[in-house]
């Protein structure tokens, strides 16, 4: 049997950070820009994201950037820590890339990273990724989130034509929490408070009175109420698998490298658990 190719290693993008922006108080924008980003592309979907490889363990990495030299070179614990982060606006002529992170003060590692960053400085990430946009055949659009999803349900609205019939519910600490959406699609905002993450959206997706014809979701934020979601869209509903982009971009108590690594076993498990035949 005839060997298979080796597979070509990826190589890192690197860009200027040129500006940052507060856009709420637990939102912080963060543009990057330069020659770096020409061979960058992020146009058939709304969900795009990258992967920002930030460095750790104190590591001074080499010039130029080489991920195959890093592994090569220094202990594992110094490779870079990777970080998943959702393309809010790519606009390729200007070659700047917009990118939006959640910040709870210094809590974690990209939060506070945006919220000091300065212009000027270099930034290393592999993608895009992304597998969603709004089927424009779709009769109907449900985009439901916590603050991990807005900028991916920003873009998507945003994407939709004027006239398309859609219901987005997006879940904020507050009303301070809020921003403006290029969309004439309401977007209705529900202030969580002091209450359990998603617990509101999953009130509001069960009070929504479903159109008849076929509906496109986009359903992602927090694990465990994207799994109590999943069982309403996907078992209760019997909405076709093609038709669901649902997944947790995130789960309470992990961080990203936590969360991806169980990640598989939890959809595996959450997958087997609902649509086992029910008994007779």
């Amino acid at each position: 049997m005839a060997e298979r190719p080796a597979r070509k290693p990826r190589k890192p993008h690197a860009a200027q950070v040129v500006r940052t922006e507060r856009l709420t108080p637990h939102m912080q924008r963060v543009v990057l820009g330069g020659d770096g980003l020409a061979a960058f592309a992020a146009d058939t979907c709304t969900d795009h994201y990258i992967k920002i490889l930030f460095p750790s363990g104190g590591a001074v990495y080499p010039e130029p950037f080489d991920m195959e030299r890093i592994r090569e070179e220094f202990p594992r614990e110094q490779w870079p820590v990777t970080r998943t982060y959702t393309v809010r606006h790519f606009d390729a002529e200007q070659r700047e890339l917009t990118l939006d992170f959640v910040v709870h003060g210094d809590e974690g590692l990209a939060g506070p990273w945006a919220k000091r960053v300065q212009p000027g400085e270099t930034v290393h990430f592999m993608g895009p990724g992304g597998a969603y946009a709004p089927d424009p055949e779709a009769d109907w659009h449900l985009l439901v989130g916590d603050e991990s999803a807005l900028p991916a349900i920003a873009r998507s609205l945003e994407a939709l034509p004027d006239g398309a019939r859609a219901f987005a519910f997006v879940e904020v600490s507050g009303p301070e929490e809020e921003q403006k959406i290029d969309s004439d699609v309401e977007v209705v905002w529900l202030h969580r408070g002091d209450r359990p993450v998603g617990e509101p959206l999953i009130e509001a997706v069960r009070a929504l009175a479903f159109p008849e014809g076929r509906v496109h979701a986009f359903v992602h934020g927090e694990a465990h109420f994207v799994k109590e979601l999943r069982q309403l869209l996907r078992v209760d509903l019997r909405i076709p698998r093609d038709d669901l982009s649902i997944s947790g971009y995130w789960r309470l108590g992990h961080n990203e490298d936590g969360w991806q690594a169980s990640k598989p076993e939890w959809n595996a498990r959450i997958e087997a658990e609902q649509e086992k035949p029910s008994a007779a």
